[in-house]
């Protein structure tokens, strides 16, 4: 009786949604009857994924197989992707074969899985990735230094303007976000190192502490993140949306070398201001351990700039600022590197963004850690 039932049940379609479509009854040649006027009236959303739904489903014979994959074929030429779900296994496997049938008859290529690559394919693919890149990267450098050999032999060629704006733009408005770190990095080191002071009346050793930690290594790599997070990506973002609208591609059919007008001058610009940051820094590192020294520990600013002076040889000092250039030479390169690899349209731009201050943060912390076992096999 419930055979009976099924057999003559109407098949339907509701759609409650654009992207959700519910099927029922018997899809049989005898159940289907007026269901193609329904199927007419569907709209699907376009650029959306279509759910159908066939838990409802009570019959299914060949030709409402026919009959859904016309509608699914249908759906995934309107929406991005139709899915078909809640249809019983046996049901499944007559749909499959009524689909294989119909693309073989007419032509249409059949669907071919394509297996996820393993772990060693992705491990291969990433280092062909990163071999490619740094290879890229390295004529680049090439490329640069080629350039600025050539400004340098005829200096008419240098453009002083862009530099005068990048080094306006990278270092004097950076000068409040790098004060204030610093600053308060300076004041988070001395609070660290003043309650074990305290416990061995070495009050008066924060300064070593302040000074050589500031100076030495902190202000120099604090300074070069904040500029690498701030103007390596201005500087990959102004370049890769040149490169997408085209820019480039104008300035070299006029014969103008985009990396005499668009890399140049942010190197040159950041070679001059890092450094100059860098003395800010410390400048403000050094104040805000004085002024934590002053109320924990109460050791007087003269105490501990006499201290400091005692602590910290000029050569410390120096190698905290000789540091900077490298970091500016490495941020700069990074971020014109990565605008001039971006390809396709806003997406490509914030990708190469993001990757211009990863791998400059990265690079930067690693130069830093070179820097730190050359000058430990120089006793400097």
């Amino acid at each position: 009786m419930t055979q009976s039932r099924a057999a003559h049940a109407r098949a339907t379609a509701t759609q409650s949604s654009p992207n959700d479509l519910a099927v029922a009854g018997a899809w049989t040649a005898r159940g289907l009857g007026a269901v193609g006027v329904q199927l007419d009236a569907l709209v699907f959303g376009a650029g959306a994924s279509v759910r159908v739904d066939a838990s409802g489903m009570e019959a299914l014979d060949t030709a409402g197989a026919w009959v859904l994959h016309k509608l699914l074929a249908r759906a995934r030429r309107t929406a991005a992707s139709a899915t078909l779900q809640g249809l019983r296994p046996q049901w499944d496997r007559l749909l499959q074969a009524v689909t294989q049938h119909v693309q073989e008859q007419s032509g249409e290529p059949l669907p071919v899985a394509i297996p996820l690559p393993g772990v060693v394919e992705r491990i291969g693919r990433s280092a062909a990735a990163g071999w490619e890149q740094a290879y890229s990267m390295l004529g680049f450098v090439g490329e640069s230094a080629s350039a600025l050999g050539g400004c340098i032999a005829h200096p008419a060629r240098m453009r002083w303007r862009p530099i005068l704006f990048n080094i306006r733009r990278a270092g004097f408005d950076a000068l409040p976000i790098v004060g204030l770190l610093s600053f308060l990095l300076g004041i988070v080191v001395a609070y660290q190192g003043a309650d074990q002071l305290r416990q061995y009346g070495a009050n008066i050793f924060v300064a070593d502490l302040v000074g050589l930690s500031m100076l030495r290594e902190f202000a120099p790599l604090i300074t070069a993140i904040i500029v690498a997070g701030r103007s390596g990506s201005a500087f990959a973002a102004q370049i890769g949306t040149m490169a997408v609208t085209e820019e480039i591609d104008a300035m070299r059919t006029i014969g103008i070398a985009p990396i005499e007008l668009l890399v140049l001058p942010k190197i040159i610009a950041l070679v001059i201001a890092l450094p100059l940051l860098t003395v800010f820094a410390d400048v403000l590192g050094v104040a805000g351990g004085m002024l934590m020294a002053q109320s924990q520990l109460d050791v007087g600013y003269v105490e501990f700039l006499d201290r400091m002076a005692k602590a910290v040889s000029i050569t410390s000092y120096a190698v905290g600022i000789g540091k900077a250039p490298v970091f500016a030479v490495i941020i700069s390169m990074v971020g014109c590197f990565q605008g001039f690899r971006t390809k396709g349209g806003a997406d490509s731009v914030g990708q190469q963004t993001t990757r211009s201050v990863v791998q400059s943060i990265f690079l930067v912390i690693v130069a830093d850690a070179l820097f730190s076992i050359a000058f430990s096999l120089l006793d400097l």
